[in-house]
């Protein structure tokens, strides 16, 4: 059982690394719709680099999902050497990438109202005149088709593939 805990754990690592691979590949084209729908908006592209907004895979973007990676990998290697912490590790780590994949998610679905939040929260007054529906439809269509199957998929194996990794070390 460690065994399939610990397959299903680099599977785990293996979506979290796609999403810096994804956006370090379609992120400059999403920058450029982006800064096309600010011009068709009549505000100055470079309000976006002023205010550090970024579409590619740099900063936090490439940084936590490596890191979540990292560890689940490193969780992955406990569980297929049969350590006696596995259970104990598993347990918390799947279930706080479930917590925080349920969080992206959420930001995901609310992003337009909280990214309209955080333009007027940075007082920037051209900032806040950008309508952002709009804007971030621009920068998504600049992502192939697939991308939103491939969301589909990995969030699919976060939540699933943890599961299972949960389930398994609780029959050993």
């Amino acid at each position: 059982m460690n065994a399939l805990a610990a397959v299903m754990q680099l599977l785990v690592a293996a979506v979290f690394l796609s999403i810096p691979l994804i956006r370090h590949r379609y992120g400059p084209a999403a920058k450029t719709a982006a800064v096309a729908e600010l011009r068709r908006q009549n505000v100055r592209p470079e309000v976006l680099e002023e205010n550090k907004l970024r579409f590619d895979a740099g900063g936090h973007e490439t940084a936590a999902p490596v890191a979540v990676a990292a560890v689940m990998t490193a969780l992955a290697a406990v569980n297929f050497a049969g350590a006696d912490l596995a259970q104990l590790l598993t347990w918390l780590f799947s279930s706080l990438v479930m917590l925080m994949n349920a969080v992206i998610v959420y930001s995901n679905l609310t992003a337009v109202r909280s990214v309209e939040a955080a333009f007027r929260r940075k007082g920037d007054l051209e900032l806040a005149r950008v309508e952002v529906k709009p804007f971030l439809q621009a920068a998504e269509d600049a992502f192939p088709r697939w991308v939103r199957a491939q969301t589909y998929l990995r969030n699919t194996v976060i939540f699933g593939g943890s599961s299972v990794a949960l389930i398994a070390v609780s029959l050993i």
